[in-house]
This record gives C-alpha cells, sequence and structure tokens, in this order.
C-alpha cells in the first residue's frame, strides 16, 4: 500500500476515536447521576458518586459495569411507567435485573475491562459462515438478544458475550427450551471470553479453533461466472470447484491478549481441470454490445484472461490461501485492524446487497466500531449506533487494473425490535484511469453530485458509487416469532430511499418457530437487480461501472449478493432443529436473468440472436450434527440444480453435488496470572 493511501484512513481513525470522548454522559454512565470515571484508554476503574450538573435524560441511559471492588454495592433499578405505544417503553434495568425486555435497548458496553490492568480487551471476529450466526440470528428471532446489531457482521467474540450477558437473564426466565439450548451452545462456544461482567481477568487466549476437511464430489456442468450466467455454488469465498472431487482442508486459530487479537484462518484447495468457455463466447462477453449482455472490454492482450469470464481451457487449482489473517488494536471502543477479515452487511441470510462472503475477502484496514455509540440528541431518537469503515484493493481487475475500493456503514437501533442502516462503497483509481492520492481517495469519499461525462473520464472521477439501506423489524403481535427485514442498494443515487425506482432488493420474513412445531423455522427472501428504469439493460446499472467494468468483483466474483448484476429470483429455507447447533435443513434456490442481458446462441448465417436469458433452480438438503460433547462436526448436503443458458450450452442442463465437512474443535486455552 502506498503511502499516501494511508494518509487519509489515518485521519479517518483520529475522527472516529474522537467522536467517543466528546460525551459529557458517557453510555456506561448510571442513570442516578453518578458519573463513570474512565482511563485515557476506556478501561472503566470505579464507579465515583459525583453529580452530573446537567439534567440526566432517561432516554440515554446504559448499562453499567462496577468493579470487584464496588459489585456488592446496590445497583439502581428506577423504573418510569410505559406509555400508549410498545415501542416507547422505557425502564432502567441493570445487567443483573433484566429479565424482562423493555422497548427501547439498554446497552452495556461490549469491551470488556482487565480487572488487574483497568484496560479494555480485545477480541477477534467471528467468521460469518460460523453456526454462531445461524443460532443467535434464531435467538433474536425468538425476542432475545435485543442489543444486537443484525446488520452489521462480522461480530467480535467479545460483544457477542456481552449480547448473551444482558439477554442471558430474560432466557432463563423464559419458557422457552429452543431458546435455553442455543444460549447454552453460544456460551459454551464463548466461554474463554467470559470474565463474570468484568471482575475477572480473561489473560491470554489463545489455540486452534478449528480443523476441518471437506470432500466435494460434483457430476453434471456446473456455472461459475456470477458476473454474467450464473452461480452453482453461491457464498463461498469464492472458492473453487469444477466437475469432479473437490477438497478442502483448513484450520483456524486465534490469539487474543489484553488489547490485541490476531486470527488466522488458511485452508489448502483443490479442483480439477475443465473446459471452460470457448474462446467465441468468452469474446462475446467481454467485447460484445453491452445491449446484449457485452461487458464492453477488448478481448485481446490482458484481457484474454479475465477472473470475470472463465475461459477454457481451465487448469486444475492446488493452491493455499488465507481466508481470514488479521491483526487488531482495541482502542476506546473499536477495533482497528488490518489484514483479510469477513464483511456481511445487511440482515438476510441468502445473499447482501453490498457485501457478503460471496467473493474472497479483499485485504485491508478497518476500523469497527464493535462498542454502541451514544451521541447526546442524535442517539435520543436514533437509540445507539455503530459504524465500520474499511479500505483495501481489489484484485481480479483487468480494465483498468490496480482499483481500490473502501466502504463506510453506519446502524443505528431506536428500538428492541427494529434497527437500520446506510451503507456506502466506492470502487475508484485504476491503472491509466486515474491515480491513487489523497485527492482521489476524498472525493470518492464525500462527493454525492452527478457526476458529467467528461469528469468521468478524467482524473476528478469521484468513481463507482453504490449505496445502500437496510432494515429489519420484528413484527407486532408476533414479536417471538417473525422478522421482517429490507435490504437495498442504487448505483449513483445518494441512498435507495431517494430513488426507489431505480434500486435492487431483497427482503425477507424469518418466522423463527411455528405454532406447535417449535424446533422448525421457516424463511423466505426474494431478490431482484433488474429495477424497471431505462438504465437496468444489458447488465449495466448494478454492480457495473461505464469505466470500472468489472467494478463489483473480486477475483471474479461478485461481492455483494449472487444474483448478479441484472436478474430476479429468491431463496426458501424450512429447518428442524435438532438442539441448539445442530439442524436438518432443506433449501430451494431460483434465478432467473432476462434475455436484454443475456442472449442466446448467435447464428452467424442470419447474424441473429437465438432466445437468451438464464434460469436457474437448485434445491439442497443439508445436516449439521455434533458427536464427542460437541467437539466433532459432521456437516453434509446434497444438491441437485437444473440451470439453462442458451448462450453457453443448448438444452437444459443439470448436476448434483455432495460434500461431506469433519470439523474437529480442539478447544482454546486460557492463561491468566491469577
Amino acid at each position: 500500500m502506498r503511502l499516501p493511501t494511508l494518509l487519509p484512513l489515518a485521519g479517518f481513525a483520529v475522527a472516529s476515536i474522537a467522536s467517543c470522548t466528546a460525551q459529557t454522559l458517557t453510555p456506561t454512565d448510571p442513570p442516578d447521576g453518578r458519573k463513570t470515571q474512565q482511563s485515557s484508554f476506556g478501561g472503566l476503574l470505579e464507579v465515583v458518586p459525583t453529580l452530573v450538573e446537567k439534567p440526566i435524560d432517561p432516554l440515554a441511559s446504559f448499562s453499567y459495569i462496577e468493579t470487584a471492588e464496588k459489585a456488592d454495592a446496590k445497583r439502581p433499578n428506577c423504573a418510569r411507567q410505559p406509555g400508549p405505544k410498545e415501542d416507547m417503553e422505557i425502564a432502567w434495568v441493570s445487567p443483573s435485573a433484566q429479565n424482562s425486555s423493555p422497548a427501547r435497548p439498554t446497552f452495556r458496553p461490549y469491551y470488556r475491562v482487565d480487572a488487574r490492568s483497568g484496560k479494555a480487551y480485545g477480541s477477534t471476529y467471528i467468521p460469518v459462515d460460523s453456526w454462531v450466526y445461524t443460532e443467535m440470528t434464531r435467538l433474536y428471532s425468538l425476542g432475545f438478544g435485543n442489543t444486537l446489531f443484525l446488520n452489521m457482521r462480522p461480530w467480535t467474540r467479545q460483544s457477542l458475550q456481552s449480547v448473551l450477558e444482558e439477554t442471558e437473564p430474560a432466557v432463563l426466565s423464559s419458557d422457552n427450551p429452543a431458546a435455553l439450548e442455543i444460549l447454552a451452545a453460544l456460551k459454551r462456544e464463548l466461554k474463554e471470553e467470559d470474565t463474570a461482567g468484568g471482575l475477572q481477568e480473561r489473560g491470554l487466549v489463545y489455540g486452534a479453533k478449528s480443523i476441518y476437511m471437506q470432500e466435494m464430489g460434483i457430476a453434471g456442468q456446473t456455472l461459475r461466472d456470477s458476473y454474467h450466467l450464473g452461480q452453482t455454488i453461491v457464498n463461498d469465498y469464492g472458492r473453487p470447484y469444477e466437475p469432479g472431487s473437490n477438497q478442502i482442508a483448513g484450520f483456524s486459530t486465534i490469539a487474543e491478549w489484553r488489547r490485541f487479537s490476531l486470527d488466522v484462518r488458511g485452508e489448502y484447495q483443490h479442483s480439477p481441470s475443465a473446459g471452460g468457455y470457448s474462446q467465441f463466447l468468452s469474446s462475446e462477453l467481454s467485447q460484445g454490445a453491452t445491449s446484449n449482455g457485452g461487458d464492453g472490454i477488448a478481448f485481446s492482450g490482458g484481457n484474454l484472461h479475465q477472473a470475470t469470464i472463465p475461459t477454457g481451457p481451465i487448469p486444475s487449482v492446488n493452491t493455499f490461501r488465507l481466508q481470514e489473517a488479521a491483526l487488531s488494536f482495541h482502542l476506546l471502543g473499536h477495533e482497528i485492524s488490518g489484514g483479510k477479515s469477513d464483511a456481511w452487511l445487511g440482515p438476510a441470510k441468502g445473499g447482501s446487497l453490498a457485501w457478503s462472503n460471496n467473493a474472497e475477502n479483499i485485504y485491508s484496514f478497518r476500523i469497527n466500531r464493535v462498542d454502541p455509540l451514544y451521541i447526546p440528541l442524535v442517539s435520543r431518537l436514533l437509540g445507539p449506533l455503530r459504524y465500520d469503515f474499511f479500505y483495501g484493493s481489489l484484485k481480479g481487475h483487468t480494465a483498468p487494473n490496480d482499483d481500490w475500493t473502501h466502504s463506510t456503514m453506519f446502524a443505528f437501533r431506536p428500538t428492541n425490535n427494529f434497527e437500520f442502516g446506510f451503507q456506502r462503497t466506492v470502487i475508484f483509481g485504476g491503472k491509466g484511469h486515474e491515480p491513487v492520492t489523497i485527492h482521489t481517495f476524498l472525493k470518492s469519499f464525500f462527493d454525492i453530485n452527478d457526476t458529467t461525462a467528461a469528469e468521468k473520464l478524467s482524473r476528478n472521477d469521484p468513481g463507482a458509487r453504490y449505496s445502500d439501506f437496510n432494515l429489519s423489524y420484528r413484527l407486532p403481535f408476533v414479536r417471538k416469532y417473525a422478522t421482517f427485514y429490507v435490504d437495498s442498494i442504487a448505483h449513483d443515487d445518494v441512498t435507495p430511499i431517494s430513488a426507489p425506482r431505480r434500486a435492487a432488493y431483497r427482503t425477507g420474513i424469518y418466522v423463527s418457530q411455528l405454532p406447535g412445531a417449535r424446533r422448525l423455522d421457516l424463511r423466505v427472501e426474494g431478490v431482484s437487480t433488474d429495477p424497471n428504469v431505462s438504465r437496468s439493460y444489458g447488465g449495466t446499472f448494478n454492480y457495473y461501472e461505464a469505466v470500472q467494468r468489472q467494478a463489483y468483483t473480486n477475483k471474479g466474483f461478485i461481492m455483494g449478493d449472487w444474483i448478479g448484476r441484472q436478474a430476479k429470483g429468491g431463496q426458501a429455507w424450512i429447518t428442524y432443529n435438532l438442539s441448539g447447533q445442530e439442524w436438518i435443513q432443506l433449501e430451494y434456490l431460483n434465478k432467473k436473468a432476462p434475455r436484454n442481458f443475456i442472449p442466446g446462441a448467435y447464428n452467424p448465417l442470419t447474424n441473429t440472436y437465438g432466445p437468451g436469458g438464464t434460469t436457474q433452480n437448485s434445491f439442497k438438503a443439508a445436516v449439521v450434527k455434533r458427536f464427542l460433547h460437541g467437539n466433532v462436526e459432521l456437516n453434509g448436503w446434497f444438491q441437485y440444480e437444473r440451470w439453462k443458458a442458451p448462450i453457453y450450452l443448448v438444452g437444459p442442463q443439470h448436476n448434483t453435488a455432495v460434500a461431506v465437512q469433519l470439523t474437529l474443535y480442539p478447544g482454546l486455552k486460557r492463561i491468566t496470572t491469577r
């Protein structure tokens, strides 16, 4: 990374961290007027019974932590009578007395404090393909975990531990056996993070988190082209796969000490050789007219081999890849990290329009506010907030090469049942287009104006800009049953809210338990990146840009939703939960791209294209089961796919895939000095 690209990041870091020190009353202040004295690094030292000069706003109350010397002191617990509206109900609740769920969330800081040094703990991220997200989302939709930010993933181990501590009294006092099972499984997963509310020392946590092996066999022709025709396997970090025998062997390790944390996950990957696209098809997809699904990229020179087009012959893959590798430092409620880490910025399960794990992670510099922030006046209306910023380079691009991206997201939680967020991704720079400097970074970061053609092609190009808005809401009268959510993204608009007709959407509803069958849950999602506007034609609107023509991809795969640049479809899951971390699941997936994006086969005699478009339908059955006291996991699944893409192969095609993954959890070690 060049030095000029680091300077704006340092400025953003200073501004972000300084924002949390500008409060007279911090989120950790108790509601009775006492003020919490903090060290210069945000560690809680003691509760000092001094008066706060200005009146205390009850809407600003958060839970607070006392040290061991004050642990037996009586904690405040005064309550205001609820009003006529459920979502305006407010209550003061201490961590030890949260046996109910007030409509406005009460927050304990996500960071923990070393009982010996008074300094905060750092924490590693939980990979987004972990079983933890499936079960924590289910627990949330059962009516618990009110301090969870569903739309900002990954979560850190410490942040999730804090959510569990907040919701544990409510779960234990409930009559929901499913919630009790999930809570027990999650607490076992995070037992090394438990510091008894900051009263104990965490010490050093280290070790092998998991060791896993996967064997996947595929029979029949697959699709592996998310930028054009589609994918057979989605949301899999862009791992290689082809017909035949595919193997993965990997491990993950973590180390946490004081403010520092390190996580590494690496794996050996193998996939067999394959035929791939013909030169003619690759040329059509690359340099054909954009009205016929082409990208407008000359198929010559360095563009003969594009990561977004699987041109044949495709050699076998035998490689070692780092899936995640990040070193982080905790400072004033932020995890500041560098390396490779996940990003899933949306509330849905099947995909995230802004960022998902559909493509390989990028190397980035990251500032993630993992501790909810209270801002006077703003948080009184919008509730506590979190934000996440990362900046890195994209790989696999040839037109232009060496472009960069940055993502910024703000999420708010005004009530227990409602959260929403705004996100913005910008892709800028590129060899031969514009340099990556302080000037181009700042312009891409702050510019929200329309761009003229002359500016777009100049060194002042603000880049390809995509804005996202998402929300989730536990529905009235069925708070413990149903959660509704929406994810939306727009190209070259300030926010999808300002241009709803031009936006792409993924909407869904999750029913966490069915009446009379509490172990069954149901989820349905619909998605469209084909808005009914003139620009949405030929795949040149969503995930595409006139200059950065391979814009929203990394190493060939779309970084957002697998549905692609211009398509409609959906997914549905029905799951029978065997326990808090075991299940049997059936899934259906559908996708259809229009013929004005993907044409049919070309007839050179008539110079015309036949019937076009693509269609995918797949059915999947999966089983996850634990053995040997939960230390060994067996994950097996079977998938049948039927697809049509006349531009590639004539007639219906089908494939079957069977995969078995065995994962060993050796257990982490924890060393304390007392």
